[in-house]
């Protein structure tokens, strides 16, 4: 195992310290994500159920024994533990690079707390040097496209790729994000814009980082 595969394992079992008997818990989508599943898997934590960001997470929580439950069928659950493909030590996060971000946005609202686990490598002074993902209507992706491009960005199309939900996705290279809570809720008054991959106004309450010499954990 890599270095950075070595912290992205470390990071997902210092969040099993979070987990408690008989939860219900929301599970995010990636390779960190990955790595929680199977150590959930590994050790009785007795956990009632997880609500899944993605049909990929669906089909591995199951793979591993775990029951899953609709996100309609229930109205809170107490954390959702999840990854970042950026983070800044304010809590703000970049997230969708996996294209889940719909349903990652989704199942972390109805947490009380979300939980986000990243190497050091992720954290970032300023969120934008990883491509902001957006979810699109099909019908919409121009007209995004061209007003991101307003914003300042680069907008270019995730070619080959089809959301959970039957979206696409825009990838947006070269913004500089100073403001993630205005951009993000700018992002999304842009007609056809299902969600951005902004995580600000609902950012990480325990940003778990993943070094060399341990986890670090920030805190909201």
């Amino acid at each position: 195992m890599s270095d950075k595969e070595t912290l992205k394992q470390n990071a997902a079992l210092a969040a099993l310290k979070f987990i408690e008997p008989d939860m219900i818990i929301g599970v995010g989508t990636g390779s960190t994500v990955n790595y929680f599943i199977d150590a959930l898997a590994k050790k009785d934590y007795r956990i009632k159920a997880a609500v899944a960001s993605s049909l990929a997470t669906k089909k591995k929580l199951i793979q591993a024994g775990i029951e899953v439950m609709e996100v309609n069928s229930i109205d809170r659950i107490p954390i959702y533990i999840d990854g970042a493909d950026e983070a800044t030590e304010h809590l703000s996060l970049i997230k969708g690079g996996g294209g889940a971000l719909t349903g990652e946005k989704i199942v972390a609202h109805i947490a009380d707390k979300f939980i986000c686990m990243i190497d050091e490598a992720k954290l970032v002074p300023v969120l934008g040097t990883f491509p902001l993902p957006i979810e699109v209507l099909p019908i919409a992706r121009s007209l995004v496209a061209r007003e991101m491009m307003k914003l300042g960005g680069n907008p270019m199309y995730r070619e080959g790729f089809v959301s959970d939900y039957g979206n696409q996705i825009i990838d947006v290279y070269n913004l500089e994000i100073l403001d993630p809570h205005a951009l993000e809720a700018q992002i999304n008054q842009i007609p056809g814009v299902v969600t951005n991959g902004l995580f600000a106004h609902r950012g990480a309450d325990h940003l778990l980082i993943a070094k060399s010499s341990g986890v670090e954990q920030l805190n909201k």
